[in-house]
């Protein structure tokens, strides 16, 4: 199959809206929500993208100081390329982009808890989630 991985290249919200809907992941995402998706493209310092053509098929999308730590907020492949080592590639090429003593943190869905151990992760049972609305005590 042949794809291009690009790195930081310009998504749509058309574009992102589209693959993240042909995901599991789109229905933890605020898909109705255009000027959020706008948000959450242009506010992210390190896009790793997989195109077909002109079809954005797969995106790893981090928040990341380079050095320290990156936390991969969305990684998503189109359902219809999953299972191709698309996911482990766009992981791959994200922690290259990074520093030698950078970490890589992430949120599993409950689904992709044993993918995630299965290809070196370390599970961390530490982390909270303040959700939105929801005020500091």
């Amino acid at each position: 199959m042949n794809v291009d991985y690009k790195l930081n290249t310009v998504i749509s919200v058309t574009q992102f809206k589209a693959l993240l809907s042909n995901t599991s992941l789109g229905e933890r995402r605020p898909l109705e929500d255009e000027k959020c998706l706008l948000g959450m493209l242009n506010n992210s310092n390190l896009v790793i993208s997989v195109w077909q053509g002109e079809l954005l098929i797969g995106i790893a999308r981090s928040v990341t100081d380079f050095h320290f730590c990156c936390y991969l907020s969305d990684l998503a492949v189109d359902e219809s390329f999953q299972q191709l080592g698309i996911g482990k590639q766009l992981q791959i090429k994200t922690q290259q982009q990074l520093g030698a003593k950078c970490k890589l943190i992430l949120l599993a869905a409950p689904a992709a808890n044993l993918y995630y151990e299965k290809i070196g992760f370390n599970h961390n049972p530490r982390c909270w989630v303040l959700e939105p609305g929801e005020a500091i005590c």
